[in-house]
């Protein structure tokens, strides 16, 4: 997963936002990566969010990278959802679903958690609250690999 290099599709976007360019995931060999897809119409993305600001608070001094990929076919509602939610992380647009595709993306949200290395180690289809605590023991536990 080290050499992955994906299209990303952007035009103008919130401040964190990833623009036309390459999302090259090898530039964050050496940092942990939370990879999470998400559309506008997703009922358990609307609370993934917080918790995804949470966490990039949290560990902000030890490496973790968010980028959240949004699938939405229309940029209008993935935009409005945004100014709804407090995202201090990266933002992708893939509107033609070339991302999620290649990481086989099949619910909404899905997140990848990829190590150091450039591996995926954890994957997770949805959000629910009550997972959160196991989804952040897997995290720390990267971060805490050296």
């Amino acid at each position: 997963m080290c050499a992955l290099v994906l299209a990303v599709l952007a035009g103008s976007a919130p401040a964190r936002a990833l623009g036309a360019e390459t999302l090259n995931l090898e530039r964050f060999k050496g940092k942990v990566v939370l990879l999470d897809f998400w559309a506008s119409w997703c009922a358990p993305c609307k609370a993934s969010f917080p918790w995804m600001q949470q966490l990039r608070t949290r560990y902000a001094n030890e490496d973790l990278v968010v980028i959240a990929v949004n699938v939405d076919r229309e940029r209008t509602p993935a935009e409005k959802f945004l100014q709804d939610q407090r995202a201090d992380f990266s933002i992708v647009f893939d509107p033609l679903g070339q991302i999620a595709e290649r990481f086989d993306v099949r619910s909404m949200p899905s997140s990848f958690y990829i190590d150091r290395a450039g591996h995926i180690r954890y994957t997770h289809a949805g959000f629910r609250s009550a997972d959160r605590g196991e989804a952040e023991r897997e995290l720390a536990a990267l971060i805490a690999e050296h």
